[in-house]
């Protein structure tokens, strides 16, 4: 979508390009171009203007609209009771998060094998591999010291005086 429009194109813009400098001039041509570049920001300007105001009104409703519902909420309005079964649960719930800590508890803690009843003991914690015996001391052989040779320096090239 080039040019000024989706009904313009390449084609369109250089024949009234043209007509245009054959009817004003090269001389004043620059001129009228500036201008229309002008009054062309100014229509962007303002339809940028109106899309931001219309943005915020409907921003604007959008929040009237979630503090209605936050009203009707706090009053009770539109909402239905959930029925004996769950004021039941909620119930048992609170009940639950208002008893002490340091109760006894109902089921008792399992540690060790008897924690996983279907498996055996070694199932849980299976046998480790035998280890290896130390190879005997005679197989041990001491490393040779690696002997070195002193490098020899590299030689220098002779420096040319010039």
């Amino acid at each position: 979508m080039g040019g000024l429009g989706p009904g313009i194109g390449g084609m369109e813009i250089l024949v009234i390009g043209l007509i245009a400098l054959l009817v004003v001039g090269p001389k004043d041509l620059p001129v009228l171009m500036r201008r229309i570049g002008k009054i062309v920001g100014r229509a962007r300007a303002m339809a940028n203007d109106f899309r931001a105001s219309f943005d915020e009104m409907a921003r604007q409703s959008e929040l009237d609209e979630l503090r209605k519902e936050v009203e009707a909420l706090r009053t009770g309005q539109g909402m239905h009771p959930l029925g004996p079964d769950a004021e039941a649960a909620f119930r048992d719930i609170r009940n639950d998060l208002n008893e002490p800590l340091d109760a006894p508890a109902t089921q008792p803690v399992l540690t060790g094998p008897e924690e996983w009843p279907d498996m055996t003991v070694d199932e849980i914690a299976p046998e480790a591999p035998p280890e290896r015996a130390p190879p005997p001391a005679e197989s041990i052989k001491p490393k040779a010291a690696a002997k070195s040779k002193p490098r020899k320096p590299a030689a220098r090239p002779n420096k040319v005086d010039l």
